[in-house]
């Protein structure tokens, strides 16, 4: 069976949200595009998920992705910004219902170790490493643009498995469920 999909990539933000969108066919990734929704200059929070909202659905309806990826939130020691970037998150996670896209999220962590094979690789590394795989030549000015790519390349290469689809591999019904052979 031949593959053919588009992954929408999503690095949230309320300062810079970077997206990036991958069309893969068989085994050829091709990068459709990629790019940064500036928010730094807006006044309020609310006007900010507005602009990601609106930018988002009409990417989303101008590339039809099959699928979107997005960051994970990760825990930080400032509550009020982690409050902020959850609703970036949320705002675009809703892009995406909206247009029936089905999601995933992955950890920045395993991003990084998807594309570098480190998981604390820099942005830098990572975006090195995507100018390779992806065959682009300039590096963008905002690296959050392919932190967007590294999202949608990560989902790829996790074959769509990410921290929505785990299984529990530590209980026990998991367990006799995946290793029929294993019961007396």
């Amino acid at each position: 069976m031949v593959e053919d999909k588009i992954i929408l990539g999503i690095d949230p933000g309320t300062t810079v949200m970077g997206y990036g969108i991958i069309h893969v066919k068989d085994k050829k990734i091709e990068m459709l595009n990629f790019g940064i929704i500036q928010l730094s200059k807006l006044p309020t929070h609310p006007d900010k998920l507005k602009r990601i909202f609106d930018r988002l659905d009409g990417i989303i309806s101008e590339y039809r992705p099959d699928e979107m990826a997005i960051e994970a939130p990760f825990f930080g020691k400032n509550v009020q910004s982690m409050l902020k970037l959850g609703r970036a998150q949320g705002v675009s996670i809703a892009a995406a219902l909206k247009h029936n896209v089905p999601f995933e999220e992955y950890t920045p962590r395993r991003i990084k170790q998807a594309i570098t094979g480190s998981g604390a690789a820099s942005k830098e590394q990572v975006a090195l490493m995507l100018m390779k795989i992806l065959n682009f030549k300039e590096m963008p000015k905002y690296l959050d643009a392919t932190d967007g790519l590294a999202v949608a390349m990560c989902h790829h290469f996790s074959k769509g498995v990410g921290e929505h689809n785990k299984t529990k591999s530590s209980d026990w019904g998991s367990f006799v469920k995946n290793n029929p052979s294993r019961k007396r």
